[in-house]
């Protein structure tokens, strides 16, 4: 938490859509796009045969020199920083909070971030990954970067996520 009454935010997954993190962190505002460099995006679940609101892997980063994950800067005041904890599941062991230095067109900008705990490589459902494409192109992620993102293999899961709460939201 900062000295000002906000923090920044460095999200890469489904809260690079507005609609998905402000759904319970309404202070949310963007600052900017950014890259963390020295890291790689990967899709998966917490524990080997966990089941989630998603139905399918949800993306962390890990680090891995010569590579970058792309994604957005928040600034969230700190009366949301137990929501969002919350929604990240530290409470329940399934990321824990980190610090890094992302790289903006303003400078490099120290944020919160979430990485998994004890992950197991599974791939998204088409939900969560229609969520981080429409994240990345709602906030002009460079293409060839949203190219990987559409490029992802999902598990062809066709029921129910919590993208039907995110829909109503953007209409």
């Amino acid at each position: 938490m900062s000295d000002n009454g906000h923090f920044m935010y460095f999200a890469f997954g489904s809260n690079l859509l507005k609609e998905r993190l402000q759904l319970a962190n309404p202070s949310a505002i963007f600052q900017y796009t950014g890259r963390l460099k020295d890291h790689v995006l990967n899709f998966g679940l917490w524990g080997e045969h966990v089941d989630n609101r998603w139905h399918g892997g949800v993306a962390t980063i890990e680090a891995s020199p010569g590579l970058e994950v792309w994604g957005v800067v928040w600034k969230m005041d700190n009366q949301h920083l137990s929501s969002l904890d919350k929604q990240e599941g530290v409470d329940m062991g399934m990321y824990y909070p980190l610090q890094v230095t992302v790289e903006t067109e303003g400078g490099p900008v120290f944020c919160r971030t979430y990485q998994m705990n004890h992950f197991h490589a599974c791939p998204p459902s088409p939900q969560y990954k229609q969520v981080v494409c429409l994240g990345a192109q709602q906030n002009n992620l460079p293409s060839e970067y949203q190219k990987r993102l559409q490029a992802v293999q999902t598990n062809n899961y066709s029921g129910p996520s919590i993208l039907d709460q995110i829909a109503p939201v953007m209409t």
